[in-house]
């Protein structure tokens, strides 16, 4: 046999051997995740599942991660707490709903009038905003992982027609992150509910509006049941980024191809998600309203003064947290120049075909 041969040969079956050997010598670790988003719905619940199981297939099932859902081991609002104290090594939940521990924990998720979906990627991942919100993580003992997006989200359900902001004087409206605290400046009683919790309380009555996520989940949740008016659009949160929390000691301490293969199912899971809502929520649409919701869009009126009390929040804040005010300031400038792009490539052609391949 040529002496060529039997040298490729061996290599080749050295190769071979070596393979078992090397997944063989990955630690083998399993951890518990919980989440903060019901397990009735398949859009951030699927994502959840879907990250954990891509992680598992990325490391050849050494690294497997088990999903809970909300308040099976962690009630739903206090799953950063539980990874940053180390209850638990990972949880997939939204900084925004931990406003009150620090306001400069919403800007890593979403707030009142921020950019899109894709606005929001390139700034986390290309614009320098994982980057500067890495020490907001970690003074909670948490590092982020950037898992799962909503997409543009609606307004909100609401009993009664909203024609003015007299309107909203009085009204307990559950709602989420600082767009609550910019309600409360217009005479609102904000309620911050974990998601599951909405339904229950709208029922009984305890809040007379919710604003939630979008078509698709909020038919799931039926909040159309109970309170008939659909609003438009969802200034509070344009479109959410949802973490996959890990406890900052832990993922120190992480195999370097274990948390690669963390950020890597992260960027897929967050993609799918925003494509999974995008094809979900126009039919979901269509059937709320032929089941009789009253879609509304805010008036300007409202619109202009959510905006006004947004500006003068963002300022406070600014005065009194010297790390929200950078951390907003480099935010604002990229949502700024993005707006002004878009404005010009995009929004002009998008309104364009809106207008005109309107059904008449």
């Amino acid at each position: 046999m040529n002496r060529r041969h039997i040298m490729a040969g061996g290599a080749l079956g050295a190769a071979g051997l070596a393979a078992p050997r090397l997944a063989a010598a990955q630690p083998r670790i399993r951890w518990r995740s919980p989440g903060s988003f019901p397990k009735s719905v398949d859009t951030l619940w699927a994502a959840h599942e879907r990250f954990c199981a891509r992680v598992g297939e990325l490391t050849d099932g050494a690294f497997q991660l088990l999903p809970f859902g909300p308040g099976e081991i962690v009630p739903a609002l206090q799953v950063m707490d539980a990874v940053g104290q180390g209850s638990v090594e990972c949880g997939f939940t939204g900084s925004g709903f931990y406003f009150g521990k620090d306001p400069t924990l919403a800007l890593g998720s979403a707030v009142p009038f921020g950019p899109s979906s894709r606005q929001t990627w390139s700034w986390l991942v290309t614009g320098g905003g994982r980057e500067i919100m890495k020490d907001v993580y970690r003074d909670q003992g948490v590092h982020a992982v950037p898992m799962a997006c909503t997409g543009a989200q609606m307004g909100g359900w609401f009993r009664r027609e909203i024609r003015s902001t007299e309107d909203l004087r009085g009204l307990k409206f559950r709602i989420a992150g600082l767009g609550g605290m910019v309600m409360t400046r217009l005479g609102v009683v904000a309620q911050q509910l974990a998601p599951g919790d909405i339904y229950p309380a709208l029922e009984r009555g305890v809040i007379d509006a919710a604003e939630y996520i979008g078509p698709y989940d909020d038919e799931k949740l039926g909040f159309n049941r109970i309170a008939r008016f659909y609003y438009y659009p969802g200034w509070q949160e344009y479109a959410p980024s949802v973490d996959m929390m890990v406890n900052a000691r832990l993922w120190d301490g992480l195999p370097a191809h274990y948390r690669h293969a963390m950020e890597a199912a992260g960027a897929e899971t967050w993609h799918w998600s925003m494509a999974r809502f995008d094809v979900l929520n126009p039919p979901a649409l269509r059937r709320l309203i032929a089941g009789g919701a009253q879609l509304r869009p805010y008036t300007r009126a409202i619109m202009d003064a959510t905006y006004r009390a947004t500006q003068d929040l963002y300022a406070e804040l600014g005065e009194g947290n010297p790390r929200f005010r950078r951390v907003w300031e480099h935010w604002e400038r990229h949502r700024i120049e993005q707006t002004q792009w878009f404005r010009v490539a995009e929004d002009s052609l998008a309104n364009y075909v809106a207008v005109t391949t309107a059904p008449r």
